[in-house]
């Protein structure tokens, strides 16, 4: 029952749903926590020992349902609960399930408080509420509602007959897409849209894209859109059938913004993952770039700390400051779909920013993903390889934060050298991490 109380700093100064509280700048959370899923077959058995132990602390509990992960963010701030929890593996296959929180302020909580979190689970309370103390549990039936009508609201651009296809992924975009979409004037095919949590991700979705691609290509129609699993993250296809990632739509929304006058501080925020070319190519355009470790967590903390309003991942989780305060991959499709109807020209044409180099990125099975910070043996390797890459180049290795996996990322100006030296490094890690 403590978790309110650590992270409720009230509302932030963006934040939607604010004035119906009536507490301006003020802690108001009213004690619930509002609680969502994705289709997985594990998700209703984990939501009820979620809520059966929230209420057991006697904290209050909304079910939100099937909803997006960025759908729960925005109705733990609109309903002034003190927290959220989303059980979802996003775009990970369909045996994996977890449980993402999120504060009274629609982010996700501070790594040192979920180690907290986890501590407090080994020494559980012995004096726990009963009776009537104990935490209620009521369906919030106006869930998918009052989300479907927020993503709306931030449409600028009507979609004006824009023909879009969606791939939700078999996942918790399954009813919110396509009927924001339709509501913002869209012609809407939506594929792989029944809530069958036994296909979620599975050869579908942003991870596996080809789907949607062929179907625009197939039906002619303007661009798709291909979310994952609990709908945080979104790649676009344009008309040609080509991948549109993060880093085109980052940059397509930046410069976007900036020539509305509405990017707050000239400044973008994205990860190390991001191509250099198009970190070249905003700097070029006189866009500041602040560059953070992968993780929309710490891409929301970094636009927070800088004043930044956009802000994102190659991956597709795209932060839109004055509409979310998290990645939103409905959020980001909409506007997206909303730059083409605006612009009138085609989604190829838009994305034409820059031309990315080659980037190649392998997932080494390991034993022992932790060590390798003090694997020094790795390291000098690591150094010769961006040695030889020079200022053409870089070499980006992380342990994965939910697989035993290490990721080997190699970006070079030529493909071959990437495809190489990636090879060379991801045999490393086999040698010095099992």
């Amino acid at each position: 029952g403590e978790i309110g109380g650590e992270v409720a700093v009230g509302h932030p100064p963006h934040a939607v749903g604010a004035e119906q509280c009536g507490h301006e700048g003020a802690y108001c959370p009213t004690g619930e926590v509002v609680v969502g899923r994705d289709t997985r077959p594990s998700g209703p058995m984990l939501q009820a020992a979620l809520v059966a132990g929230l209420c057991s602390a006697g904290v209050d509990v909304a079910l939100a349902g099937v909803l997006p992960t960025p759908g729960i963010a925005f109705l733990t701030v609109a309903r002034a609960a003190r927290a959220g929890g989303v059980i979802s593996a996003s775009h990970n296959p369909v045996p994996d399930n977890g449980i993402k929180f999120f504060s009274d302020a629609g982010v996700k909580i501070p790594a040192a408080l979920e180690d907290d979190i986890e501590r407090a689970l080994e020494r559980p309370p012995t004096d726990l509420p009963v009776g009537e103390a104990i935490g209620t549990c009521d369906p919030a039936p106006d869930a998918l509602e009052r989300y479907v009508a927020h993503l709306v609201d931030g449409v600028e651009d009507p979609l004006a007959g824009l023909r879009v296809v969606l791939d939700c992924a078999f996942g918790a975009a399954h009813a919110a897409a396509p009927e924001a979409f339709t509501r913002a004037g869209a012609r809407v095919t939506a594929m792989h849209a029944e809530p069958d949590g036994s296909r979620i991700n599975v050869d579908c979705g942003s991870t596996r894209p080809e789907a949607v691609a062929a179907a625009v290509v197939r039906g002619g129609a303007d661009l798709g859109l291909a979310f994952d699993g609990d709908a945080d993250r979104v790649v676009a296809v344009d008309e040609r059938g080509e991948v549109i990632d993060g880093d085109r739509i980052l940059a397509m929304a930046a410069l976007h913004l900036r020539e509305r006058g509405a990017l707050d501080g000239n400044v973008v925020v994205t990860t190390v993952m991001a191509n250099l070319a198009m970190l070249r190519a905003l700097r070029e355009a006189g866009v500041e770039v602040v560059t953070v470790p992968v993780g929309d967590r710490y891409v929301a903390e970094a636009m927070a700390e800088h004043g930044a309003v956009l802000g994102g991942e190659q991956s597709g989780h795209i932060i839109f400051g004055r509409h979310t305060t998290t990645g939103d991959g409905i959020l980001t499709g909409l506007q997206v779909a909303s730059l083409v109807a605006a612009a009138e020209r085609p989604l190829s044409s838009l994305a034409a920013l820059f031309e990315p180099y080659p980037q190649t990125l392998i997932n080494v099975p390991v034993r022992r993903r932790d060590d390798i910070g003090s694997a020094e043996a790795l390291w000098e390797e690591v150094r010769a390889a961006e040695a030889r890459l020079g200022d053409e180049g870089r070499v980006l290795l992380r342990p994965s934060g939910t697989e035993p996996l290490v990721r080997v990322m190699v970006e070079a100006a030529d493909g071959r050298t990437a495809q190489t030296t990636a090879a060379a490094l991801a045999e490393a890690v086999r040698r010095h991490l099992g």
